[in-house]
């Protein structure tokens, strides 16, 4: 055996015993935080709310995650899980829309991008719908729009507000006019519970955006949003290229939005759970 093969077989041993330790190495054990690149542990983490302790940013977070911390007292009780998205318009991108449905529920383990429900909370009855990002990017179909109009119907039944939380990429372009048209779906189903004084508090996460921003996410007798949510219609980019001017600094994040009378409440996730209940008291008061 030469010398250089004898340095050559060290280097892959080498090599070997550090890639088998890695591999031991659990590899979900650290998150880093995407705002100021801060390791954190896992666990901590999910401590904290899926929130950053060192620059307060604001993780995305499940459905069920939301429902966890929202409902404590495991109250809550699913309503329509059933209803599936059909590809009616027979519709092929790069990949057929029955495929892709199929994938999203394999990989969420949702049959779309809401989840609706009644529940407790603070010893008052609501019903609650939460949007999940993971569902093809949150994005509202007939599906979604299907749900939050039985959700309304199912308040106004019960005579109990609504609390929404929106995560969503915008209508679903997969389902063309039909997810168009349930932006005026939703919108004349919380005119009904208006029309029944009955209050309707949209929460907006990180992101929320397109036909749900136009409908629903805003229409709240009260919008609170979490802090540093992008929330808007069109991107900022897209804003950019089209006015052709530099946008303000902050623009369309749940600050800017607040400060101009777009969002009445920032809210940080620690306090959101005591803020409803805050609400959802002076309401029925």
């Amino acid at each position: 055996m030469s010398i250089h093969d004898w340095f050559k077989r060290k280097k892959l041993q080498k090599e070997t015993e550090y890639t088998r330790e890695r591999l031991d190495i659990p590899g979900d054990l650290w998150v880093k935080c995407y705002k100021c690149g801060q390791p954190i542990y896992a666990k901590d983490l999910a401590a904290n709310l899926k929130v950053c302790p060192k620059c307060n940013y604001h993780f995305k977070l499940t459905s069920a995650e939301r429902l966890a911390q929202l409902f404590t007292d495991n109250s809550f009780k699913e309503i329509n899980a059933g209803l599936t998205s059909r590809n009616f318009l027979e519709f092929t991108d790069t990949k057929d829309y029955s495929r892709r449905i199929e994938e999203s529920i394999l990989k969420s383990g949702l049959n779309d991008a809401l989840v609706t429900g009644l529940g407790k909370l603070g010893g008052l009855e609501v019903a609650a719908g939460i949007m999940d990002f993971s569902f093809m990017g949150g994005s509202m179909g007939s599906v979604v729009g299907e749900k939050f109009a039985r959700l309304v119907e199912a308040a106004r039944e019960k005579k109990c507000p609504v609390i929404v939380f929106s995560t969503s990429g915008g209508a679903r372009m997969q389902e063309s006019i039909m997810s168009l048209m349930q932006m005026a779906k939703t919108s004349a189903a919380l005119g009904r519970l208006r029309e029944n004084r009955l209050p309707y508090l949209s929460v907006l996460a990180d992101p929320t955006t397109g036909g749900v921003s136009a409908s629903f996410a805003m229409l709240g007798d009260v919008n609170l949003a979490e802090p540093g949510a992008l929330i808007g219609f069109a991107g900022p980019r897209v804003i950019e290229q089209t006015i052709r001017q530099k946008l303000p600094p902050g623009f369309q994040r749940s600050e800017f939005l607040r400060d101009h009378g777009m969002v009445d409440i920032v809210c940080e996730r620690r306090f959101l759970r005591e803020t409803l209940i805050k609400l959802l008291r002076f309401f029925k008061d």
